[in-house]
């Protein structure tokens, strides 16, 4: 069998996408934003159920040692942070198992930025800039939705009171399903796949749409907060264009303890799903406990964002290299 070793973009596209990273650089260069660069090994992995982390065996004077490829940079630059490096940003190689298709692949590159003091509203409107200078024109006006008001809209339900036998038969009537398959599903599940299949599709059609006050539960490495309803939901922040998440951001969690703990329930779901518990970054909450500013940070799928100004079809077309599907 002839094996294609060509590249996944072309050669003219290769030389947009370098246009659009100088082009990302000098927008930070201009804010003094410090660029970084981090280990794309570190102590721990991702405990989102939701991400599958890869791992390597490594070899050091000490005997041998699990590393993990990082989903993202954000471990190591928190521990920057709370080093005192003041606001950074980052090019990132990043690595998900499982993630390939018209828009993932298994290693691909995140911006992540961090901004020490800036509030949420202020990180999302320097977002929504940054994307408005890497697209040709710009979509339309930059446009608010509660999370929960999504539900209402478009499902016709309560995503934090409808109970979850019903979640479960919603979602998978939404999503062309048997109803057995989600038998044993969580309600943060069935939520995703209905945020997924019915609500993503509709966001960021005639506009740049953010999405804020997700569930608690949903928070992360997010702070919490209560809403206008006196409701607990995690204080960040989704961005879309053209039914396409582009932007995560958080008003970061700084509390050591607290980390710890989400860490621990995360593996404590890994086990009750039967997936392998994930490494805890002790060096990321030795940073905590040490001390992070209070600030937001931000990780963008530059490679998604690339694809969208370039109008591109499928996120291969712009790499240089896709993860062989075969």
């Amino acid at each position: 069998m002839a094996i294609d070793w060509q590249p996944s973009a072309s050669i003219e596209t290769l030389r947009e996408r370098a246009r659009l990273m100088a082009k990302v650089r000098a927008f930070f260069a201009q804010r003094d934003v410090l660029e970084v660069e981090t280990p794309v090994l570190g102590q721990g992995g991702s405990t989102d159920v939701h991400l599958v982390s890869l791992h390597t065996l490594a070899r050091t004077d000490k005997g041998q040692r699990r590393l993990w490829l990082q989903t993202s940079p954000e471990f190591h630059m928190k521990r920057l942070l709370s080093a005192g490096c003041g606001p950074i940003f980052q090019l990132a190689r990043s690595f998900r198992d499982g993630e390939i298709g018209a828009r993932h692949n298994i290693e691909f590159t995140m911006l992540e930025w961090y901004r020490p003091q800036f509030t949420l509203d202020q990180l999302i409107d320097e977002t929504a800039t940054l994307i408005m200078s890497l697209l040709p024109s710009f979509p339309g006006p930059l446009v608010h939705y509660r999370y929960r008001e999504l539900f209402h809209t478009y499902v016709e339900v309560d995503p934090f009171t409808t109970s979850l036998d019903r979640l479960r038969a919603i979602a998978a009537e939404r999503a062309q399903m048997p109803i057995q398959s989600l038998a044993d599903e969580s309600r943060e599940t069935c939520l995703d796949l209905l945020m997924s299949v019915v609500i993503e599709p509709q966001l960021g059609q005639q506009e740049l749409s953010v999405v804020i006050d997700y569930p608690a539960s949903q928070a992360a490495l997010a702070r919490r907060h209560q809403d206008v309803d006196g409701e607990w939901v995690a204080s960040r922040f989704e961005i879309y264009l053209n039914g396409i998440e582009l932007a995560n951001g958080y008003d970061e969690l700084t509390d050591a303890e607290e980390q710890r703990t989400r860490f621990a329930e995360d593996n404590v779901e890994r086990r009750r799903l039967g997936l392998p518990e994930v490494d805890v970054d002790e060096y990321l909450l030795a940073a905590l406990e040490h001390g992070m500013p209070e600030g937001a940070g931000v990780a963008l799928g530059v490679d998604r964002l690339i694809q969208l100004a370039l109008g591109k079809a499928r996120l291969e077309d712009v790499l240089t290299f896709s993860t062989p599907n075969c």
